[in-house]
């Protein structure tokens, strides 16, 4: 807002401090003006100030000194070069030095009032970003590696803090690229058990033997190929705590044993007849609806019922769209650091179109686009060109519509209705490609994998004039 900016204007030329005043002051800038370096610095230690428009000659001190001086006072304080003609080169080599920009003697107005503009805006993002900052500092915007500051994330947040003590089991529920393992970390650092082992269990990703091999260890000799004895991770986590990511893909012979251990608190190695005590917290994570993979015979009730004491559930991001820019300033903290540039910021137009897009890849999917757009940016601002086509207010794929009846069928059966004919929509997009159709849905390869195994859909390739649709079957299809 131009009736909100305050604007120094530093130059001998009384002419030019006064053309300068009235034109800014018509624009409803508040102007100061100094006619020396020497008033000009007295102007800027008294702030605040928005932008500088600075004379590259000036009677006591060179302008190139005089820009030097305030970027040491003021390093985002944007300062906008004042040149004639013949001095041109010098106010190019100002622009390396950190001015904002430059324009010459005689200048046309609306020049003038463009740099400005862009200036003040510039200053404007960089307060806010310092203001996110110190939100990020606060502990009402973030909890450990969690951010955000909305009624809904610091919902869980007050959960975690009343429930990390105890040794209940927890069972977070959320969408893919929530931060299901964000929480349960959290969990972990604020219990008792914080110096002691986090163990992380890919639950889906291992054959049922495999899985029980890694989770309670064997003995020598127990299977082709156990040469040697080797410790479970129930007994790498002892005194600590287990987290099993997707814990819904666990199949249902190795549920029975996790409900003893949970139970008993004791297990044996597989080909072993020796019981091992252990202290262990469990905490599962699953971005499907267990009691519907109960109702269908694919999950344990007295498992869920076992895993259920305490229940958080973590919002998807376009329901908390609030925690966008915290986000987006996180991420742009971490990945310039990572990469050693100097801090970067995001344009209205770009932060707009974050605002305005879904998000169906969730928190994750954010922090994507911003390390992409760090990675890519020439300078130290991020425009909407650096934001990718797909991130917008309009979904990627076309989804077929889904009406809910007035009675006879569960609600849950509607969403999940919903959410095959959306993964259906995007595999025949795609070809039946599963890894395009991922990238279109914004969601990892192995989770849609998941998905279509859990909806028991049969991926088809699309059909061409003269060709048959017929399932896929290289290793494309199943995102391998």
């Amino acid at each position: 807002m131009t009736d909100t900016a305050s604007i120094l204007i530093i130059d001998d030329e009384e002419i030019i401090r006064e053309a300068l005043e009235a034109l800014l002051s018509a624009e409803g800038y508040r102007v100061r003006t100094a006619a020396t370096a020497t008033e000009g610095m007295e102007q800027v230690a008294a702030g605040p100030l928005d932008a500088v428009l600075l004379d590259l000659m000036l009677p006591d001190r060179n302008g190139l000194e005089v820009l030097e001086e305030i970027r040491r006072f003021d390093e985002d304080l944007p300062v906008v070069m004042i040149t004639a003609f013949g001095t041109i080169e010098s106010a190019i080599a100002a622009t390396k030095q950190g001015a904002f920009h430059y324009f010459t003697k005689p200048f046309k107005n609306d020049e003038v009032l463009v740099v400005l503009r862009n200036a003040v805006e510039r200053r404007r993002l960089v307060r806010e970003n310092s203001a996110l900052r110190e939100q990020l500092r606060s502990d009402t915007h973030r909890f450990g590696e969690l951010i955000g500051g909305s009624s809904r994330i610091r919902a869980v947040y007050d959960l975690i803090a009343r429930a990390a003590p105890s040794r209940a089991t927890v069972l977070i529920q959320g969408e893919s690229g929530t931060g299901k393992e964000l929480v349960a970390r959290a969990f972990h650092r604020h219990s008792a058990r914080a110096d002691k082992p986090f163990v992380t269990v890919n639950s889906g990703t291992l054959p049922p033997d495999l899985l029980e091999s890694n989770l309670f260890g064997h003995v020598k000799g127990a299977f082709t190929g156990a040469v040697a004895p080797k410790k479970g991770l129930f007994e790498v986590a002892d005194k600590g705590t287990i987290f099993f990511d997707e814990i819904g893909n666990v199949p249902l012979e190795t549920q029975a044993k996790l409900l003893r251990v949970i139970q008993e608190r004791e297990f044996m190695r597989l080909g072993g007849v020796e019981t091992i005590k252990v202290d262990v917290r469990i905490i599962a994570a699953t971005n499907a609806d267990l009691k519907a993979l109960v109702r269908e015979g694919k999950f344990r009730e007295d498992l869920f019922y076992r895993l259920n004491v305490i229940l958080v559930k973590l919002p998807p991001l376009r329901e908390r769209k609030e925690d966008i820019p915290l986000l987006v300033q996180h991420f742009l903290d971490k990945f310039t650091k990572e990469s050693g540039r100097p801090s970067m910021i995001l344009t209205p137009e770009a932060m707009d179109r974050l605002m305005a897009y879904h998000w169906p890849g969730n928190v994750r999917e954010l922090e994507n686009v911003i390390e992409r757009a760090v990675v890519l940016c020439p300078d130290r601002e991020i425009g909407v060109d650096l934001i990718p086509d797909h991130v917008s207010d309009e979904p990627g794929v076309e989804v077929p519509e889904v009406v809910i009846p007035d009675e006879g069928i569960h609600f849950r059966e509607v969403i999940t209705g919903h959410e095959r004919r959306y993964i259906e929509a995007a595999l025949e997009a795609a070809g039946g490609v599963q890894k395009r159709a991922a990238e279109l849905l914004h969601i990892k390869a192995t989770t849609l994998n998941e998905m279509i195994k859990r909806y028991e859909i049969v991926p088809r390739r699309r059909r061409g004039s003269g060709e048959r649709s017929e399932p896929e079957p290289d290793a494309e299809r199943t995102g391998t």
